[in-house]
């Protein structure tokens, strides 16, 4: 299980673990919370009340400083996992749904024609169509495509790069999507 970190005015800054969570409070620099209780970390006995530290955990928290990213500058990695999330398994070229392992990383303009290995260049493709497609653009093979690609945004690319986001953190996160995001359909 993830923590959803955010600098004190809501911007996501990493996916971090209970661990690292409890030592953002412990060194007070927790300045708000939200979600979900996920954890109670029990600590030492104080010598002079005989209280029990205890440390709770939500699964979303707001940290003081200053964000480290700026959501206008984001240009979130390409991996094959999050490229096939962004396309919801869906296949450019016929339109079909498929597991992950049958999925490849489709280049609308292909690397050998000088494509580049971009956001903007990238589909999701069965092995069949990419197959057929092969080393030509959708026009030169006859085969349009079904969907535009695009880059996500600073939220999409949080969602996308955790398989298990809790539902509290999922709905903080597609507060903000961007409404014509495929994570909203």
């Amino acid at each position: 299980m993830k923590v959803l970190k955010l600098s004190a005015q809501g911007l996501p800054q990493s996916w971090i673990s209970l661990e690292e969570a409890v030592l953002h409070y412990a060194a007070d620099q927790v300045r708000w919370e939200m979600g979900v209780e996920v954890a109670v970390f029990h600590g030492g006995h104080n010598a002079v009340t005989g209280l029990q530290s205890l440390i709770t955990v939500n699964s979303i928290i707001g940290t003081h400083g200053v964000p480290r990213i700026n959501p206008f500058d984001v240009h979130p990695a390409l991996t094959n996992h999050k490229l096939f999330a962004r396309d919801r398994q869906l296949c450019a070229y016929c339109g079909d749904h498929f597991p992950e392992d049958l999925l490849t990383r489709e280049h609308i303009r292909p690397v050998s024609q000088g494509g580049p290995d971009h956001w903007m260049n990238v589909v999701t493709a069965c092995r069949g169509c990419n197959h057929r497609k092969g080393n030509r653009t959708p026009e030169q093979a006859h085969m349009p495509l079904l969907y535009a690609p695009y880059v996500p945004s600073l939220w999409e690319d949080f969602i996308l790069r955790n398989r298990r986001i809790l539902a509290d953190q999922m709905a903080f996160l597609m507060a903000h999507v961007p409404r014509h995001s495929r994570l909203c359909a």
